[in-house]
C-alpha cells in the first residue's frame, strides 16, 4: 500500500474485489458508469444513508463500508469525502472494497465519490448522513388498579406490530392495596409486567395517584385535598402528589418499592406523578429514595380538553408548573433552587418531558406533527428524544389505533433498518445519553 494512503487519518482502505456488486440506494453512477439507482440496495453493497453517532446508550456506526463496481477502462480512481480527495489507487479489477473509519466526521450530510484520475465527473457517489440518535419513549400509566385482559391484549399487539417498541409500564403502587381487587387478580397482573420485561425488555416504572388505601398502608394519613378535579374514583385519586410533604413522599415511595419487590417486580427508578403533579420537593423524595428519571414535566398545551372544564385545575396547574414545556423541549438536571432551572447544585434527577403527551388527548395526526417537531430529516446535531403514550385503563380500539399508526410511522425512521435516526429507548436509559453532571446534589 503506498504510504500517502497509509498515512491517511482515518485511514481509507480500497483493496481489489473479484466480483461485481450493484449500486447502493443513495448511491449513483454518473454518465459512463455502468448501473443506476434502482439497481440494487445497501445490504448487498455494504454502504449505508445513516451512521449514527455512538454514545453510552447507542454503539455508534463508525465505519463506512462497501464493494463498489469499477467502469471498464478504469486503471487509476481517485477516492473523495465531500469534495477532498483523500487517495488515488491503481485497480485491474472489477471492483473496489471501501472501508474508511468516519468518526472524524460531524453531524449532518456527507459525499463520497470515485472518479476515474483526472476526470472531474464522478462515476459514483454515495450521499450519507452522519447522525446522533432520536430517542422514542413509549409510557403508560397505570391509573386504576386494575387493567382489563382486553387492555393488557392490545399493549401486547403493539409489541406485535412494532418489533423495535419497547415500553416503559408506570405501574401503580396502589393495584396491590387494593382491598377489593382479589389477590389473584393482582398476581396476574404483576406476572403480566414481568413478561413483557422478559420477552420484549419493557422497564418497570412507577406511577402513583394517592389513593387512600395505598397512602393509608404507608402509614401516612391519606389527604383528601387540594384535588385538580372533582376524583371519579376511589378517594385520594385526584389530589396532587405535592400535597404530601418531601418525608412523606419518601414513605409512599418506599412503600411502593416493598410492594413492587414483594410481587416481583423488582425496584422501580423512574416515576411519573399522577396528574402530572410533580413540585421540587417530590423530586427530592425521589432523588433520596434512589429514582434516576422522572417524566412528569409534560406539554401541558395539548391538554387543551382540560382547559375551561368545570370543577378541575388540571390545565391551569400544568400551564404554570410546565410552563416552558412543549413539543420539543428535552431533558435536563433541575436545580435545587426550581423545577425548570438547570444551574447547581442539582437534585440529582434527571426530567424527561412528556412532550408528546398521552394519546387521550392527541390524535395519530398530532403526534406524527410533533415527531416532525422533534425531527425534520436531517442530520441531528445533537441526541434527542420524544415520548408518547397512553393509560392501560383507558386503551379503547381507537386510542390503540391512533397509537398504532403513529408508530407505523416513526417505525419509517428506525436506526437498524438504515432509515434514519429513531432509536425506542426505557426511560431509564436517557440517564447515560444526558448524564448527570460532575456537580449534581443529591445523596
Amino acid at each position: 500500500m503506498p504510504s500517502l494512503l497509509r498515512s491517511l487519518l482515518p485511514p481509507l482502505v480500497l483493496a481489489l474485489a473479484s466480483c461485481a456488486v450493484p449500486a447502493a440506494g443513495g448511491s449513483e453512477r454518473g454518465p459512463g458508469g455502468p448501473g443506476g439507482k434502482a439497481d440494487g440496495d445497501d445490504d448487498e453493497l455494504g454502504l449505508r444513508g445513516w451512521y449514527v453517532i455512538g454514545n453510552e446508550l447507542t454503539p455508534g456506526r463508525d465505519t463506512l463500508a462497501g464493494t463498489v463496481e469499477i467502469p471498464e477502462g478504469v486503471s487509476r480512481v481517485e477516492v473523495s469525502v465531500d469534495g477532498v480527495v483523500e487517495a488515488t489507487r491503481d485497480v485491474d479489477g472489477a471492483t473496489l472494497d471501501l472501508r474508511r473509519d468516519i468518526r472524524d466526521l460531524a453531524a449532518g450530510e456527507h459525499e463520497l465519490s470515485l472518479a476515474a484520475e483526472g476526470d472531474a465527473t464522478p462515476f459514483f457517489t454515495h450521499r450519507f448522513s452522519r447522525s446522533h440518535p432520536l430517542y422514542i419513549v413509549v409510557s403508560n400509566d397505570w391509573d386504576d388498579t386494575d387493567n382489563t385482559d382486553e387492555q393488557l391484549r392490545r399493549q401486547e399487539e403493539l409489541h406485535e406490530r412494532h418489533a423495535e417498541l419497547i415500553l416503559t409500564h408506570f405501574v401503580g403502587p396502589y393495584t396491590f392495596t387494593d382491598p377489593v381487587l382479589p389477590e389473584e387478580r393482582k398476581r396476574y397482573l404483576a406476572d403480566w409486567v414481568l413478561r413483557m420485561q422478559t420477552e420484549h425488555g419493557d422497564e418497570i416504572g412507577l406511577h402513583i395517584h394517592p389513593y387512600c388505601h395505598f397512602v393509608e398502608a404507608a402509614g401516612v394519613e391519606c389527604k383528601l385535598e387540594p384535588e385538580y378535579a372533582r376524583s371519579w374514583r376511589t378517594p385520594g385519586y385526584t389530589v396532587y402528589c405535592g400535597a404530601y410533604e418531601e418525608d412523606e413522599f419518601v414513605e409512599l415511595l418506599r412503600t411502593a418499592d416493598a410492594l413492587f419487590e414483594s410481587y416481583g417486580l423488582g425496584k422501580p427508578r423512574t416515576f411519573r406523578a399522577g396528574g402530572w403533579s410533580l413540585e421540587l420537593h417530590v423530586l427530592r423524595a425521589l432523588a433520596r429514595v434512589g429514582y434516576v428519571a422522572d417524566t412528569s414535566a409534560n406539554n401541558w398545551r395539548r391538554l387543551d380538553e382540560w382547559q375551561g372544564a368545570s370543577g378541575t385545575s388540571l390545565y391551569e396547574w400544568n400551564s404554570m408548573q410546565w410552563a416552558d414545556i412543549d413539543e420539543t423541549s428535552q431533558p435536563w438536571w433541575p436545580s435545587e433552587t426550581g423545577m425548570m432551572a438547570s444551574e447547581p447544585p442539582h437534585v440529582g434527577v434527571l426530567e424527561v418531558p412528556d412532550n408528546g403527551i398521552l394519546v387521550d388527548y392527541v390524535t395519530a395526526d398530532e403526534m406524527i406533527e410533533m415527531f416532525e417537531a422533534n425531527w425534520d430529516g436531517a442530520a441531528l446535531p445533537e441526541p434527542r428524544q420524544y415520548s408518547i403514550g397512553y393509560h392501560p385503563p383507558s386503551l379503547s380500539e381507537e386510542y390503540a389505533q391512533r397509537m398504532d399508526d403513529a408508530l407505523a410511522h416513526i417505525d419509517q425512521f428506525l436506526s437498524s433498518e438504515d432509515a434514519g435516526p429513531v432509536v425506542y429507548a426505557r426511560l431509564s436509559d436517557l440517564v447515560a445519553v444526558w448524564p448527570r453532571p460532575a456537580t449534581a446534589g443529591g445523596p
